[in-house]
């Protein structure tokens, strides 16, 4: 049968063989028109999840000793509605929270029956792993375009000069871009005579196969204010397009003013020689395009950087152009939804702690300690935590895990009792992806080629494992509540009128763009068409360009390249203090091949290396080792002003002297044996449990670039 996979962005064609209900095994799906018989290692080792021994396939509720002890569905949903109820009577929806992981927004359903749960409840307690990931890009499109979800995709398949920062899609196959055979485009433009240059502070994978540009950990704002600089001084902008798309040209001219390459060189790591010579070829270039991705996300400047990479594509007229930096359109009208639903925010309101602004409606993970542990209105009493594992992955993660333990309540919805559920009240049994139909609704703008598919469940859910949205579904029953983007919608499903996700679906596509308005256009999209099109169907060659100004939000349909916010991050970053003493060096993290943040290392297949089993390193200089006394193989101490870890080194030349690079999702303690055996540590207690450190336009994680000393463990 063919289904596609749900792990990250590229969404493989892959096949299941089933048998008896059982699934067998997965391949790569050989017709899927964008992927053609690729799928990596983490698809191919979901059989092995999805068979799992370990996985959780009945509600579990916890005991006095931390054990658990199987339940009904209907003994579990009855008393966590009623303590939900309970706690909404006495403190008020707002002292009610929810946090999803990254898996959630694979799901058309999860994300859509989960928001319109915190909605109804009233809520603004709504965490995700984006902000240790991607909120700050949603950020910057909200300055730049007005719309937070209008996000550019880099023409790889026309491009000439791609310059890539912190983003290495040799392992994670792209980001905020849907391109199942990335290495095959970034190949193909250097064969067809162009430019593929990756700034990175590691000779990372994809580094190896094009031109490396080493750059300081979180010097890259400062790299791409050196390169505005230039083309600005040498008169080098686009100057005809600007004018016909954009507005503050001169004010960031005068921002860009003060960081001349020679100014910058200590800052970014690229010397002034080689920034000029960068910032003359993407000017030059007949189509160029920058595209960063996680390693760009992590340090103090996220947003400002995700801002400036726009800003280079735009001056130097390669937005919204083939070959630059180009706007996917979906066959769902998902503008105009979120228009309605008032989903598409960005600042309307802000965290109770910190005063951090929400992005799409989610306020960021690394204040959820303190909303827990801070007394007064709305403070966090019960949480819900969804497809995520924020013990292993929010900054300070030591300060999460203590406060948990002063919740009222903690639901977790998971197929694993994780390190996070292992302190739950209850563990409620989510299906995995192969278990549920789905569309790929978040991701239809960011197919590279314009591309849409549906696919049915692969195998009936294993034991009583329920989608998650039904479970919300039902709580919300149980509650009284009405779930809904709308008020209209909530009213309706309050008095029982409760559309599923897959109606929802048909009738999106049959009303949108390529629809078939229930047979009014012949040939037009609906779920019936896709589902005889078991490989999906390819929309288009190319995404469309020449559309910007439709799609901007900003009233006067103009990108916005100077505004206040980002001219304050601009001051912040020239006067920032210099770096505690004593923490000469500074950390990075690593995506590896085969893991996929901290849900996938209970797959034996995925944990198998030569000679015995994957552990987890320390990536470090030759020069950084000899002058700490370390060697390759020794075990070391990495310490931080707010915590350390010990674990082994590997000394390797593709590390830049005076970063350490250490892999994220490692250090489990939860119900998975081949994790806990896995050993390693959470890289995240590195990182500061201050709210007040998390970067301020976004509230995005200081993960990347924190300030480190390494010692030797004898």
């Amino acid at each position: 049968m063919a289904t596609y996979c749900r792990i990250c962005e590229p969404l493989c064609g892959l096949t299941a063989t089933v048998r008896d209900g059982e699934l067998l095994r997965l391949r790569p799906d050989p017709d899927h028109p964008l992927s053609r018989g690729f799928a990596c290692p983490k698809g191919i080792a979901m059989a092995e999840v999805q068979n799992d021994p370990d996985r959780v396939t009945r509600p579990l509720r916890r005991r006095a000793d931390g054990g658990f002890d199987e339940v009904s569905w209907d003994e579990a949903l009855s008393d966590i509605a009623a303590r939900l109820t309970r706690i909404r009577r006495e403190h008020g929806g707002d002292a009610i929270g929810c946090y999803f992981g990254n898996p959630a927004t694979f799901s058309y359903s999860h994300p859509l029956w989960l928001t319109g749960f915190m909605g109804a409840l009233g809520s603004p307690h709504l965490y995700s792993a984006g902000s240790q990931d991607v909120n700050n890009r949603f950020a910057a499109s909200a300055l730049l375009y007005g719309a937070p979800t209008l996000v550019p995709i880099p023409d790889l398949k026309r491009t000439d000069l791609l310059l890539m920062i912190g983003a290495n899609p040799l392992v994670s196959h792209g980001s905020v871009l849907s391109a199942p055979r990335i290495r095959d485009d970034l190949a193909a433009i250097v064969r067809r005579g162009g430019r593929v240059i990756v700034a990175d502070p590691r000779r990372t994978e994809t580094a190896r196969a094009h031109e490396h540009l080493p750059v300081r950990p979180d010097g890259d704002a400062w790299l791409l204010l050196s390169l505005l600089h230039v083309i600005f001084a040498e008169r080098l902008e686009d100057a005809a397009a600007c004018a016909h798309q954009a507005t503050g040209l001169a004010e960031l001219r005068a921002l860009a003013a003060r960081f001349a390459p020679e100014r910058t060189a200590a800052h970014s790591g690229v010397p002034a020689d080689r920034a000029r010579s960068l910032a003359r070829d993407l000017a030059a270039a007949e189509r160029a395009v920058v595209y960063g991705r996680t390693g760009s996300c992590l340090g103090r400047y996220g947003t400002l950087t995700a801002f400036l990479i726009d800003a280079v594509t735009a001056v130097t007229g390669n937005l919204d152009r083939p070959g630059g930096a180009v706007f996917g359109e979906s066959p769902i009208r998902v503008d105009e939804i979120l228009r309605l639903s008032g989903r598409a925010t960005y600042g309307r309101a802000r965290s109770r702690v910190g005063g951090y602004p929400d992005i799409l409606g989610t306020f960021p993970a690394g204040v959820m300690a303190e909303e827990i542990t801070t007394p007064g209105r709305g403070r966090l009493r019960a949480l819900l935590v969804a497809a995520g594992n924020p013990v292993l992955t929010v900054p300070g993660s030591a300060a999460l895990d203590a406060a948990l333990d002063r919740l009222d309540l903690l639901v977790c919805v998971d197929m694993y009792v994780s390190d996070t559920a292992r302190k739950a009240d209850y563990v409620l049994p989510a299906t995995s992806f192969l278990e549920r139909e789905d569309l790929p609704l978040p991701f239809l703008q960011l197919h590279l080629t314009p591309y849409v598919t549906w696919t049915e469940p692969v195998v009936p859910p294993r034991g009583e494992a329920r989608q998650e949205w039904q479970i919300f579904d039902e709580l919300a029953r149980r509650m009284g509540l009405g779930v809904g983007a709308l008020r209209a919608q909530r009213l309706a499903h309050r008095l029982g009128v409760r559309p599923t996700p897959r109606f929802l679906a048909d009738a999106l596509l049959r009303t949108g763009p390529y629809g078939d308005w229930y047979g009014l256009r012949r040939g037009g999209l609906s779920l019936k068409r896709l589902r005889a099109h078991p490989h999906g169907i390819v929309l288009a060659d190319h995404q469309r360009t020449g559309r910007l100004r439709r799609r901007v939000w900003h009233k006067d349909r103009r990108v916005h390249l100077a505004p206040p916010q980002i001219a304050a991050e601009i001051d912040r970053l020239a006067a920032a203090p210099e770096p505690p003493p004593g923490y000469p060096l500074r950390l990075i993290g690593i995506r590896e091949q085969r893991s996929h943040n901290s849900w996938m290392h209970n797959a034996p297949a995925l944990m198998r290396a030569k000679g015995g089993t994957r552990e987890q390193v320390a990536r470090v200089h030759p020069e950084d080792a000899a002058g700490h006394g370390l060697q390759d193989g020794d075990r070391c101490r990495i310490s931080s002003p707010h915590g350390s870890v010990e674990l082994p080194v590997k000394v390797t030349d593709e590390m830049t002297p005076g970063t350490v690079a250490v892999p994220h999702g490692w250090g489990h303690r939860g119900g998975w044996r081949v994790a806990n055996a896995a050993g390693g540590v959470n890289v995240n207690l590195l990182a500061s449990p201050d709210p007040g450190d998390l970067e301020p336009l976004a509230g995005m994680a200081h993960l990347n670039g924190v300030p480190v000393r390494i010692a030797p463990i004898r």
